[in-house]
């Protein structure tokens, strides 16, 4: 199941008071694996920035000037996210910018149903404890400390692990892998080898009975092409016979 990974950072609090985005920051994720595709970009919002917003998330007026305004990156926005599920921290307040934003641009709106609240999903795991972002990462042990300030596409990674554990761990999503997980395509099956590999728990004895048993079963038997498939674990066993 592919699903987009989604934070936002914005002049203010409620778009309906005149506030836009400044930042758009996503994570593709394929089964709860992050692929390595990621949709990121400021955002001139042809407006001043409050003291209050920059506070959060440090991006100048004079920084997001001459940026792209959205409805210039609107098509690439929606084809990024296509028709995944949208997982998102407080998810009204993305959806409700988000919209504001299509809107102006005169896009269709992205339906409230495809967001994943994560707030509403720690809420119902952890009721009555604190459930901000920062408050997730303490408790499930997540390295926030890159975290100064609040930035679109890092709070985006950061969910992402919050994302795994609230669905039953890093281990059941595979982010415990060495090295980032990345492939082009959803369909692609990504195959690691281990590094140090298991010992096997077949004996001697037995694997020169199953080479006389394959023996028996004359030149075509399957068998053969799988052993032929393993040069030294075929020697092994004929040593054996």
């Amino acid at each position: 199941m592919r699903e987009i990974v989604l934070d936002t950072e914005t002049t203010g609090l409620d778009p309906s008071d005149g506030h836009r985005l400044v930042e758009i920051g996503g994570i593709e994720l394929y089964n709860c694996i992050p692929t390595g595709q990621v949709f990121h970009r400021y955002i001139d919002p042809q407006r001043d920035i409050p003291e209050s917003a920059y506070e959060v998330h440090g991006l100048s007026r004079e920084f997001l000037a001459g940026k792209p305004l959205f409805e210039h990156i609107a098509e690439e926005f929606l084809a990024f996210v296509g028709d995944a599920k949208l997982v998102i921290h407080n998810a009204e307040f993305d959806m409700s910018f988000l919209n504001s934003e299509l809107q102006r641009a005169g896009r269709p709106a992205i339906g409230t149903d495809r967001a994943v609240d994560t707030l509403t999903l720690a809420r119902r795991r952890h009721p009555g404890l604190p459930n901000s972002l920062d408050a997730l990462c303490a408790r499930y042990g997540i390295d926030n400390s890159r975290r100064t300030k609040h930035g679109a596409l890092l709070d985006a990674e950061i969910l992402a692990e919050v994302y795994a554990e609230l669905n039953g761990g890093r281990q059941a999503a595979l982010l415990l892998a060495a090295g980032d997980i990345r492939v082009e395509r959803p369909e692609i099956i990504v195959v690691r080898q281990r590094l140090q590999p298991l010992e096997p728990r077949v004996t001697p004895d037995e694997m020169s009975s199953h080479a006389r048993f394959v023996e028996l079963l004359g030149k075509n038997a399957l068998w053969l092409s799988y052993i032929h498939g393993a040069p030294q674990q075929s020697a092994d066993w004929r040593k054996t016979a």
